[in-house]
């Protein structure tokens, strides 16, 4: 066996006259008769091989190759007449010397390149092909860096990486747990952990200090776009810190990991508090990206003339508005459309507003109402006001949802890094399936200082010393002050 000497994709105009041996798969061969060119396929990419007519035992074996053989080239470096400009190794080929063929392979069932032709199902049934397309090649690769990049910050502020448990006790958690039946005790079983969550706990007081670990987590439920049996996550615990010092360290730790595909962030990440989030983007993860914030119009709608915002918010409902700028245009077909969304969404209706031409809406209003409502949303004459009368928790939901999913320009928002940190979530919701209030987040979260007090009489407005970090829209992280005493 030929014994590499350099990856394919490294070859350059430096290497030009060297004697090299290259190890891959063949991506493409092309047999002009007296000559064969071969593109050879490894991990860091593809090299040209030449097989000349002046070798002619070589051409024949190079006559063989087809897509996706493996084989072993030895090789002179010599520059290109015509330089390929679409691959870094465009301005020299190799001119082979020895071939080896170290296997043949069948006519694969799609072709190995980007982007893929094939459908997800068949390159999924094929998966060792399919991961050698150089975009998942790509992928891979900087998920090892990120990895080293975790583990190297991580040492660096003074964490241990520190391995816990997979064959572990069941704990109540957000999903059901996967079980592994013990073989010596007959009809016990173990659970894989869907975090290392106690295991962390017991190494803070165990004087550890600092931990992390780069973990696998297994959870039974169902897939969703961002939820999937079992996953990686960045696993962390510190003791004796302060909310400041969590923010900073994580904050650190995304502009490490994002100084790997050469982006900047902004730092530190804005703040919102959970209660705001919700009033202005109807979500506790708000895609910043899209420019759109909603406001409260119920003193306007409880003070105006229309007698059906009215009842709506004297049955304890509210009024919450949200301008799209520029969005007048729309046709009373795609209003339509978006007032059957809201009521897909639980809302009883969607009151629209547009100001050509005199006022125009799908709800009678007095112009001194329409005055009103324009001048509180900032809206302009070529602007759309989408507006909703319903129990708050549906209002928001309902308009943040149309918020979220609104049209905005891609490519304004194409590259984007928008993070923010959800502050002070509630430490308390009211579970009606259960008739009490359970914990939002987990049950040793500690509560803000400042509302000690209402945990006997209000619980529900507890804030928790909680915090997600958000990233366009996504939720990317999240931790929280223990109870530790």
């Amino acid at each position: 066996m030929l014994k590499r000497t350099v990856y394919c994709g490294e070859l350059r105009e430096a290497h030009e006259g060297r004697e090299v041996v290259l190890c891959g798969w063949v991506h493409k061969a092309r047999d002009m008769g007296h000559l064969v060119f071969v593109d050879l396929r490894d991990r860091e990419g593809l090299a040209q091989i030449v097989f000349q007519s002046d070798r002619p035992e070589l051409v024949e074996e190079a006559k063989k190759l087809r897509n996706e053989f493996v084989v072993g080239v030895r090789g002179l470096v010599r520059r290109r007449s015509a330089v390929n400009k679409d691959i870094p190794t465009g301005e020299v080929e190799v001119e082979a010397l020895e071939l080896h063929i170290y296997a043949v392979s069948k006519v694969p069932p799609f072709v190995i390149a980007d982007p893929p032709q094939a459908s997800e199902e068949l390159r999924l049934k094929y998966r060792y092909l399919d991961l050698r397309r150089p975009k998942m090649q790509r992928h891979i690769r900087l998920r090892h860096e990120a990895s080293l990049a975790v583990r190297n910050y991580m040492s660096r502020a003074g964490f241990l990486e520190i391995e816990t448990p997979i064959l572990a006790n069941p704990t109540p958690e957000g999903a059901r747990d996967y079980l592994v039946p013990s073989r010596i005790y007959k009809g016990r079983f173990y659970a894989l952990p869907q975090s290392p969550q106690q295991f962390k706990q017991t190494l803070m007081i165990s004087g550890f200090d600092r931990y992390f670990q780069i973990v696998r987590c297994f959870r039974d439920e169902d897939l969703r776009a961002d939820r999937q049996p079992e996953f990686t996550q960045i696993d962390i615990e510190m003791s004796f810190i302060e909310r400041e010092e969590f923010f900073a360290l994580n904050e650190g730790l995304m502009e490490a990991l994002f100084a790997l595909t050469g982006r900047k962030l902004e730092r530190p990440f804005p703040r919102l508090p959970y209660a705001e989030a919700m009033e202005k983007y109807g979500s506790d993860k708000p895609d910043l990206r899209v420019p759109l914030e909603m406001r409260d119009l119920t003193a306007v709608g409880r003070d105006g003339s229309s007698d059906v915002l009215k009842a709506a918010i004297a049955a304890g409902g509210e009024l919450k508005g949200l301008l799209v700028p520029g969005a007048g245009a729309l046709s009373r077909s795609q209003l339509d459309k978006l007032g059957d969304k809201a009521k897909a969404l639980g809302a009883k209706g969607l009151v629209w507003i547009k100001k050509q031409d005199g006022w125009k809406s799908s709800l009678k209003l007095s112009d001194a109402d329409f005055e009103k409502i324009w001048a509180a949303l900032g809206g302009a004459d070529a602007d759309l006001a989408l507006l909703i009368a319903d129990k708050k928790a549906t209002a928001l939901k309902a308009l943040g949802e149309i918020r979220r999913t609104w049209p905005t320009d891609e490519a304004a928002r194409k590259g984007l890094l928008e993070f923010c940190w959800i502050t002070d979530f509630p430490l308390y919701e009211w579970s009606e399936e259960e008739k009490r209030f359970v914990s939002v987040h987990h049950p040793f979260t500690s509560p803000h200082e400042d509302d000690l007090g209402l945990l006997e009489t209000s619980p529900d407005k507890v804030r928790a010393k909680a915090y997600d970090l958000i990233l366009n829209g996504v939720e990317v992280g999240g931790g929280s002050i223990r109870i530790h005493d």
